[in-house]
């Protein structure tokens, strides 16, 4: 369960001693009820934490200081009341870890035009002492989020809800550990990686387990466990007799609940946040993980099919930047076309594992064949997706630099039976139509793999690949390829 309540932003407010103890106790005043609204507001999702008003070089760099080993603490949202000469922040800013969010506001939305005075703009001097602080900012070249208008605007709130949410996704990806179960798929380029520049760059790590490892937890689980996992299947899931207890193909349930059971206590037992596994290393194991990974993800794991552990940790980060928001985050891949002129569509799907989140339906648990790994026939959740606003997201490793590749999409009710395909799918015509679409990921070098969303925006991801320091590119309803080139060759200059 992601719970991002549980989580923290600092919010610091900067002013200077000139202006005398009247002034700064309104100050602090002001500063206190700006920051409890914003922790108040159902739309926040994480505490909104008022810190002292800083107004000097000492106290700067000591809050900061503390935001940068307060474990919880993801972010910190600063705003200059008054005029906070920027060179005290230099030390402190110097030393911050913690991502960076600069509220260009004021405590008073409209000037009070009968009675303002000069005492009033001595208190409220946000409209230059945020432009002295953002210069510094600038000139140490750091990045942040600057959000602009009053702290009680609807609009505003809502980019502080966004970039909250990515700095809770960012938070999660400082420490995580991903596991891979066997290498990536062989000679696929795109699923491979720096794993060590990943590591530097984001602040997850990825290592490789012998697939053994996880025989011996899998062969380890009680019978007991079992069987309460198979009583649980049977009441969430639609199920042929034939699979269930006493049943001719029963047998395929049972070993993936044995399967699924194994899995996550590897994950419990070793703190992972994700996972990876591929058809060419299942040596010991009896079916290829299909409904495991679909449930596993649906309480919360990254996962990748083929090795692909930069998916497998973006679908982490989408999980949590999306937790409590209606729709739900999952592994997905560009399958097949519908290249209908009229009606061009993606079917969108995997082997076995979609997350059944994403699923409009009850789901149905069922066994079929599966051509590739030469193993038992798996066990998996079959449903289609419903219709609506969604995204692909593809992170990629250029060499030189990693990038986020993000494409709008709208999901379609699928308007025919699919009878002989049994696997979760999802149809979506991505925007701003099929031909530029496709063409710009291929432009851009992206991949089959994605994280599919149904509640993150661009602006999400935006924020995201800001915090993480990474390209970042949109295919949307205003993309043109021209343009589209254009910004990819402008970006091979800016990132060399």
């Amino acid at each position: 369960m992601i719970n991002l309540k549980e989580l923290e932003v600092w919010f610091i407010t900067g002013s200077q001693n000139l202006y005398g103890e009247e002034t700064l106790k309104q100050v602090a005043e002001h500063a206190q009820q700006v920051a409890g609204s914003l922790d108040s507001d159902p739309q926040i999702p994480v505490k909104v934490v008022y810190k002292p008003i800083v107004k000097t070089p000492e106290e700067i760099f000591e809050t900061l200081q503390q935001a940068n080993i307060t474990a919880n603490c993801i972010g910190v949202i600063t705003w200059m009341h008054t005029f906070s000469p920027a060179k005290m922040w230099i030390r402190g800013l110097n030393i911050l870890q913690k991502p960076l969010l600069h509220l260009h506001t004021q405590f008073n939305r409209d000037i009070p035009w009968s009675t303002i005075d000069m005492d009033f703009m001595n208190l409220n001097q946000s409209a230059h002492g945020d432009r002295e602080f953002g210069f510094m900012v600038t000139r140490m070249r750091k990045d942040r989020k600057v959000v602009v208008g009053h702290w009680q605007d609807p609009e505003v709130l809502k980019e502080i809800d966004t970039w909250t949410r990515a700095a809770a996704g960012w938070h999660d990806w400082q420490g995580a550990k991903f596991a891979r179960f066997g290498d990536n798929m062989r000679y696929v380029a795109v699923t491979d990686g720096d794993k060590v520049e990943a590591e530097l760059k984001f602040g997850f790590q990825v290592n490789t387990y012998g697939i053994g490892d996880l025989v011996a937890v899998i062969n380890s689980i009680p019978e007991e466990s079992i069987q309460e996992l198979l009583t649980l299947y049977e009441a969430t899931y639609q199920m042929t007799t034939d699979l269930l207890r006493g049943g001719d193909r029963h047998t395929s349930v049972y070993e993936a609940a044995k399967i699924e059971l194994g899995l996550k206590k590897f994950l419990e037992d070793g703190n992972f946040k994700g996972f990876s596994d591929t058809f060419e290393d299942l040596h010991g194991m009896i079916q290829l993980p299909g409904i495991a990974a679909q449930r596993l993800m649906a309480a919360g794991y990254g996962f990748a099919g083929e090795g692909d552990w930069k998916t497998a940790a973006l679908v982490r980060a989408c999980k949590v930047m999306g937790a409590g928001l209606p729709g739900a985050n999952a592994f997905m891949e560009d399958y097949t076309y519908h290249f209908d002129p009229a009606n061009s569509m993606v079917l969108g799907s995997h082997m076995l594992e979609v997350d059944a989140s994403l699923a409009n339906e009850k789901p149905r648990l069922e066994v079929h064949p599966l051509g590739i790994g030469g193993k038992a026939d798996p066990a998996r959740l079959i449903f289609s997706v419903a219709g609506g606003n969604a995204l692909n997201a593809s992170i990629i490793d250029m060499g030189n630099r990693f990038r986020l590749l993000v494409n709008e999409v709208e999901a379609v009710e699928p308007a025919h039976e699919l009878p002989k395909l049994p696997v979760a799918k999802v149809l979506w015509k991505p925007l701003p139509d099929m031909k530029t679409a496709c063409a710009a990921w291929i432009y851009a070098g992206g991949a089959h793999h994605t994280a599919y969303s149904q509640n993150l925006t661009t602006a999400h991801l935006l924020d995201f690949a800001n915090i993480a320091g990474i390209e970042y590119i949109n295919i949307g309803a205003d993309t043109k390829i021209n343009q589209f080139r254009n910004e990819l060759q402008w970006n091979e200059i800016f990132y060399k």
